[in-house]
């Protein structure tokens, strides 16, 4: 099989959940289960309704927090306070792939729809945090989440990101469709990758850690 060629790329863009920790770790469902908790208190709907709603908002508005927003005028550092104060147990630091975002050649940047205190907490845990040199959170692209398009270009304009040598990942293909638009290399990561059919996304790999040992690199290439 031939190697993923990123020789291109000098600038890497990350996202955070279920992307730099694998999703089978279930931390993010802690972090719903807070979301529904939070949905129903503010609708007063029960747990079944309120979930539904979340997810709608969820796929309307690209978060849930975007959605309660619009619609209930919810204040957004409360939300984002509350929802992501889980035990961080199911999170475990991983050498391989420490190592392997080490050797990446350029800028690091984590691109997350998180908040900025549970970037940081979520970095540190993973002991990732001093690979990276900026972290664009909610607050920075001011509450939009992706795929607002005006979030990419707002990331690319404070970070002075060149979109053609760089190379974004997340586990959300709808996410990677404006990068693409920008002129980024696409990759997606995690279990849905192989059956992603958008004709944006350039590389789909199931772990990004042998992923990313087997790209050709820019000192490499």
């Amino acid at each position: 099989m031939t190697p993923p060629d990123l020789s291109h790329v000098e600038e890497w863009v990350f996202d955070l959940d279920n992307t730099l920790y694998p999703i089978e770790c279930e931390y993010m469902l802690l972090i719903e289960g807070r979301m529904t908790d939070f949905v129903m208190r503010q609708t007063r709907l029960d747990r079944e309704a309120a979930r539904a709603l979340q997810k709608s908002y969820y796929h309307e508005h690209g978060t849930t927090l975007a959605g309660l927003m619009a619609n209930h005028g919810v204040d957004p550092q409360a939300f984002l306070d509350e929802v992501h104060e889980v035990s961080m147990d199911r999170l475990t630091p991983d050498p391989d792939l420490r190592a392997a975002v080490e050797r990446l050649p350029g800028r690091r940047l984590v691109f997350t729809n998180g908040g900025s205190r549970h970037a940081a907490r979520v970095l540190r845990r993973l002991q990732l945090d001093d690979l990276f040199e900026a972290v664009f959170h909610l607050e920075a692209a001011d509450f939009v989440p992706k795929p607002n398009r005006a979030t990419y270009e707002s990331l690319i304009s404070r970070h002075g990101v060149d979109p053609r040598r760089a190379a974004f990942f997340e586990d959300s293909e709808k996410n990677l469709k404006p990068a693409f638009d920008l002129g980024m290399t696409t990759v997606m990561v995690g279990p849905k990758a192989e059956a992603a059919t958008g004709d944006f996304v350039h590389y789909r790999t199931r772990h990004l850690t042998p992923f990313l040992n087997a790209s050709r690199l820019r000192d490499a290439a």
